[in-house]
């Protein structure tokens, strides 16, 4: 596997690789999981070779979150994602995506305005903006997301499209711990006793999902999945909520493909989730 860590590095590995077929792109943060290896997974069963990044990315983190203390781990990173068959992993430093006097930003409205946005403003003009730039950089035929982070999956669709940038956008089902937990590198973050009551989220969103399946009122099933989450110790809930698949649109009665979303705090640990109904 080739490390590249400059653009002019890049295109010239980009090129290489290009030459044998198709590319599929996996964009982290780091923080490597059995996630992270389904995506690579699936890029390798979708193109003839793939390409990988790790930018902890400065945009996405409002002041006050995470950015300082998320996990860096480079040299294990670049071992599982060799040993998974990656061909080349770009790590490039903050100045080279954001050089001095950068100032531009994208903001794609709709879809990204409730649940996540609104929990945290400015984070998916951060996503969207250095996405659109990793796409534009490595020109990969197929990107492969997770759809833990539905709403982000949906915003880059939404700008990929409107944008008429030429990649094919993959969403891969979340990968699960053997107890339901979605896999995530801010687990890291969780004591033994979080963990252990972590599973609750998980727990919530499947029940809320079989009880609107068998046809209970959504605004009932709703407030029994969130005290099924306070009586685990989330003690934040910044949303749960059953919303049409395509817009993210609140639905306050089942019809056709919708999704369950979460977002609430365990300790210091903020956990988001979703599944399908």
């Amino acid at each position: 596997m080739q490390i590249v860590r400059t653009s002019e590095e890049l295109a010239s590995g980009v090129a290489i690789l290009k030459g044998a077929g198709t590319l599929a792109l996996v964009p982290t943060m780091g923080a490597l999981h059995a996630g992270h290896m389904a995506l690579i997974a699936e890029a390798k069963r979708r193109s003839a070779r793939v390409a990988a990044t790790i930018f902890v990315n400065p945009t996405q983190f409002a002041a006050g979150e995470d950015l300082a203390r998320y996990p860096r781990r480079e040299e294990q990173d670049a071992r599982m994602l060799e040993q998974a068959g990656c061909d080349l992993l770009w790590m490039p430093s903050v100045e080279d995506i954001y050089p001095q006097g950068f100032a531009t930003k994208v903001h794609v409205s709709g879809v990204s305005e409730r649940w996540e946005g609104e929990a945290r403003p400015g984070h998916f003009d951060g996503v969207a903006t250095v996405v659109a730039k990793l796409l534009l950089a490595v020109k990969p035929d197929v990107t492969v997301f997770g759809e833990k982070d539905f709403q982000q999956l949906a915003v880059i669709r939404r700008m990929v499209r409107d944008l008429s940038i030429p990649v094919e956008i993959v969403g891969l089902p979340t990968v699960r711990e053997p107890d339901g937990l979605a896999l995530s590198s801010r687990n890291a973050y969780l004591s033994e006793d979080e963990r252990r009551r972590a599973v609750a989220l998980s727990q919530a969103l499947n029940a809320a999902g079989d009880a609107i399946r068998a046809g209970t009122p959504v605004t009932s099933v709703l407030q029994e999945a969130k005290q099924r989450l306070v009586d685990a110790g989330f003690l934040q809930i910044d949303y749960l909520a059953l919303v049409d698949a395509a817009t993210l649109e609140p639905l306050e009665q089942a019809r056709g493909e919708m999704r369950i979303i979460a977002a609430a705090k365990l300790g210091l640990t903020r956990l988001i989730d979703n599944i399908a109904v």
